[in-house]
């Protein structure tokens, strides 16, 4: 998925491996159709102009603002779902057990006084997005762990932020299973996230 046509990326696991925490239907429409609406509708609006198709999604993201005008908003809500949306899924793993490596580790300890604080902090987070967004563990140019809110499909590579970890927390991300309980999708979700894939985004970050 480097530059256009974008291609809907496969899940990293099978659609019901993360049972009985999220549901294998939910998986199906959150990746079949919401993800797949959100990489058609960037190539149809990026299709008439070939001197974007070179641009990869990160520049389309932190870029916008040098599109054409009736391009800008199409092409940032577009493209934010897809970067949004895949990061989101490589984040989860029905494997269990998984944990913080030591670097990590040590930044959420310097940073929040502990795992357990962390999460609770996260996960408050997470509830008080209002409507629809995300909630990240995100590292700053310095290596430096804060949790940061996003409305819709706004992303944190336009605040000079690296994502370590995200929640979904549209409704369609929780909405088959837990209704409108979100607090309770929060609890599900804690348990599988994949801490491999947010160690290797941590390094990412330390190494910029």
């Amino acid at each position: 998925m480097t530059h256009y046509p974008f291609e809907l990326p496969p899940l990293p696991y099978a659609y019901d491996a993360l049972e009985p925490y999220i549901d294998t239907l939910t998986m199906e429409l959150h990746h079949d159709r919401h993800l797949k609406t959100y990489t058609d509708n960037l190539n149809a609006a990026l299709k008439d102009h070939p001197e974007y198709h070179s641009w990869s999604l990160e520049k389309l993201i932190t870029g916008a603002n040098w599109l054409p005008e009736a391009l800008r908003t199409p092409v940032k809500n577009n493209a934010g779902g897809v970067y949004n949306h895949v990061f989101f899924f490589s984040n989860l793993t029905p494997e269990q057990g998984l944990h913080p490596d030591e670097a990590l580790l040590e930044a959420i300890d310097s940073a929040f006084g502990g795992f357990e604080e962390m999460t609770k902090a996260f996960a408050t987070e997470a509830a008080a997005v209002f409507g629809s967004g995300y909630a990240w563990l995100a590292a700053d140019a310095k290596g430096g762990l804060t949790i940061v809110k996003t409305a819709n499909q706004d992303t944190l590579l336009t605040r000079g932020l690296f994502p370590v970890i995200c929640i979904d927390v549209w409704e369609h991300a929780y909405y088959l299973k837990h209704y409108n309980k979100r607090a309770g999708y929060i609890q599900d979700w804690v348990h599988i996230v994949n801490w491999e894939t947010a160690n290797t985004y941590f390094k990412a970050a330390q190494a910029r």
